[in-house]
């Protein structure tokens, strides 16, 4: 069951009989606010005697200090976040994910009056309310499923907060669909998640395997052609301004579950391929966000789910088909499959959305993790001015992306001599990701502002991210919520 957020007008009658935990701001100075001042009140003087303490210099931003069994109070514990009023997103966001690791599932009231940064807080705080845990039996012990947000100006607030929540909703959408294991998240399921986001006024449509042939879509029909699970595209459609307006496309990469095919992958850590369908995961939290908030703007989002197996039914190495618009692919190795979904998705959204840009994210190749670790995406774009714009975007939002290079010398690698081109570059790992752009680059019309964003460091995070438990980031879907926001819905 998911936590409920409330912001109120600031109550602190409400400390007389709760007993879960309490969160209050204090600045690095150890100077108390009036939220401050009342609460010390309150616990007879309980954070002036920790300000007096001499561990209290040692303190830094961020820092967070537990008052257990407070005295005055019957709450469980005082949660004193050290916080100057100064801080920037970073820091008021991950303070605010510090304070709801903390908290747990146990229920909370948090003051934040009359701390500028405020919806920052909140944010970190909301986001990191996040466990993916349905498949265990385990008790998980007595929930208040409420955390309860105080602030002395909570209707000037309240918009913000009702954004927050959308961003949250979405952000947690997309960690679940990761998160979720193979067997349950089929590409029947998948789809099936997707329809429920019509329940918020997004158009969707699922389109079968007959249908995707009769579209000549033999790339993406490829990859899935060994798996029992069949392939499917599922087209979303947000409307948010005028029909006459050309919507922002989002591609996303949805395979399943990734053996590598034929060509095989490695058994050691071969169970972390639930989360190559990360893109389209990211696609899904993205039109959730932009319906709950009702985004004035046009955007479509279009997925490829497939699942790569062996079977004798599959591809090979070897075999030639054709992609949607035509051209050939040699396919050098199975395992470089999520470029053969997205060229086929890629034409099909241009082809009959005439997009006004274009993005496709994808958990693509091992090599962006080389080459950028877990900090940042992958960037490739061939327009230098929506590039800036989704640099900035991200930068906003505090999700690292990095710009990677584009270039006909690159390009040359994907020739082939039996078809138009091939799947996989001549010079083995050598610039994998920058290739596999390449090789997507072919698909993108002249005409058209297209970015392609590798996610595949930071899709998944074994430690857990800047706002997330281990598991599922969530990574991208502020970025192109902001991105939509900025770019479409202030003109």
């Amino acid at each position: 069951m998911p936590i409920e957020f409330v912001l109120i007008p600031t109550d602190m009658t409400i400390l007389e009989n709760f007993k879960g935990r309490v969160g209050v701001l204090l600045q690095p100075d150890g100077k108390l606010d009036q939220i401050g001042r009342l609460v010390n009140r309150l616990t007879k003087g309980s954070l002036q005697r920790l300000l007096e303490q001499e561990d209290f210099l040692l303190c830094k931003n961020g820092d967070i200090i537990s008052l257990p069994v407070p005295v005055g109070i019957p709450a469980k514990s005082i949660e004193i976040v050290i916080l100057d009023r100064n801080s920037n997103t970073k820091e008021c966001r991950s303070a605010g994910a510090a304070l709801a690791k903390r908290i747990g599932r146990s229920g909370a009231v948090i003051f934040c009056a009359a701390f500028k940064r405020a919806e920052d807080l909140i944010l970190g705080c909301m986001l990191r309310q996040y466990a993916f845990d349905r498949h265990s039996t385990k008790d998980k012990g007595a929930n208040f499923e409420k955390i309860t947000f105080m602030h002395n100006k909570a209707e000037n607030l309240q918009p913000a907060m009702n954004a927050i929540k959308a961003v949250t909703s979405g952000v947690h959408f997309t960690r679940d669909l990761v998160n979720e294991p193979a067997n349950i998240l089929t590409t029947t399921e998948f789809a099936n998640r997707l329809k429920d986001l019509s329940n918020h006024g997004i158009k969707v449509e699922v389109f079968e395997e007959d249908q995707i042939k009769a579209l000549g879509m033999g790339a993406l029909l490829a990859v899935g052609q060994g798996s029992e699970s069949p392939s499917k595209m599922v087209v979303m459609q947000w409307k948010g301004a005028e029909d006459a307006k050309a919507p922002l496309a989002l591609i996303g990469k949805g395979v399943v579950f990734d053996t590598g095919g034929i060509s095989l992958k490695s058994a050691a850590g071969m169970q972390e391929m639930i989360m190559d369908m990360g893109g389209a995961g990211v696609v899904a939290g993205t039109m959730k966000v932009l319906a709950l908030r009702k985004a004035k703007a046009n955007v479509v989002g279009v997925v490829g789910l497939v699942e790569n197996m062996p079977s004798g039914s599959a591809t090979r190495p070897g075999d030639v088909i054709t992609s949607m618009k035509g051209d050939t692919i040699e396919v050098l190795n199975t395992d470089a499959e999520g470029r053969l979904v997205l060229s086929d998705v890629i034409w099909y959204a241009q082809e009959r959305f005439v997009p006004s840009a274009m993005i496709d994210l994808a958990t693509l190749t091992g090599a962006i993790i080389v080459a950028l670790g877990s900090q940042n995406a992958g960037l490739f774009s061939n327009d230098e001015k929506f590039c800036s714009a989704i640099t900035a975007a991200a930068m906003a939002e505090t999700e690292g992306v990095w710009r990677m290079p584009l270039s006909k010398d690159y390009d040359a690698q994907i020739n082939s001599n039996v078809a138009d081109m091939a799947n996989m570059g001549t010079a083995g790992r050598n610039a994998g990701s920058v290739v596999a752009a390449q090789f997507l680059q072919r698909f993108v019309k002249h005409n058209t502002p297209w970015a392609h964003l590798d996610i595949a460091g930071v899709t998944h995070s074994k430690k857990g991210g800047d706002y997330s438990p281990s598991g599922a980031t969530g990574w991208g879907v502020m970025t192109l919520n902001r991105l939509v926001r900025d770019m479409m819905e202030t003109e």
